[in-house]
């Protein structure tokens, strides 16, 4: 019989928050188990395993993220304005939530992601502000790996501490999204 209270919701967000706390790879069903002062065994009634609630902690942070940045772009003038919300979004969750983030980096069964309102969503607010720059695919796929690593790689390099020059980092941030505005306004067509 479960135990009361506890619901696969309620340990999927223990997950995330004990991510974000003590980083993605330490998330264990064992370590989940103490949270919650039961055995580990208790838990596979909620999820059927690590793999499992790994992938759970991936949906629900990026449902979190397309959350926070769709409100950031909504009713914003298509273009930098748009892209500076979108990228502002997107590095302050990273920053905020290291366990999270790190968990929407994690491969996923693409099945999986085509039922998920989350990655719909995800894909939409996307290829909608691209879309403003004129772009169609195969345009669009290629934008959307650009920003994704520029964002990403930026991100992992500020947590890191990895910026050692004395420039202010939000100002080269902020020069970075300026180039990627130029760029896509300029893509080169093919």
């Amino acid at each position: 019989m479960p135990r009361a209270g506890l619901t696969p919701d309620r340990l999927v967000a223990a997950a995330a928050d004990l991510a974000d706390e003590a980083g993605l790879e330490n998330v264990t069903l064992s370590a989940l188990a103490r949270r919650f002062g039961v055995k580990d065994a208790s838990l596979y009634t909620h999820v059927r395993s690590l793999a499992d609630l790994r992938t759970r902690v991936a949906l629900l942070a990026g449902g979190e993220m397309i959350d926070r940045i769709a409100a950031a772009v909504e009713g914003r003038e298509p273009g930098r304005d748009t892209l500076g919300a979108f990228a502002a979004a997107y590095r302050e969750y990273a920053l905020r939530h290291p366990g999270r983030y790190a968990a929407t980096q994690i491969t996923l069964d693409p099945a999986l992601l085509a039922g998920s309102p989350a990655m719909r969503r995800t894909a939409d607010v996307t290829y909608g502000m691209l879309r403003a720059y004129g772009l169609q695919e195969p345009d669009l796929t290629d934008a959307v790996r650009l920003l994704r690593s520029t964002f990403h790689g930026y991100c992992a390099l500020e947590s890191t501490g990895a910026f050692g020059a004395p420039r202010d980092v939000q100002t080269s941030w902020d020069r970075a999204i300026d180039a990627l505005h130029v760029l896509l306004g300029n893509w080169p067509r093919g």
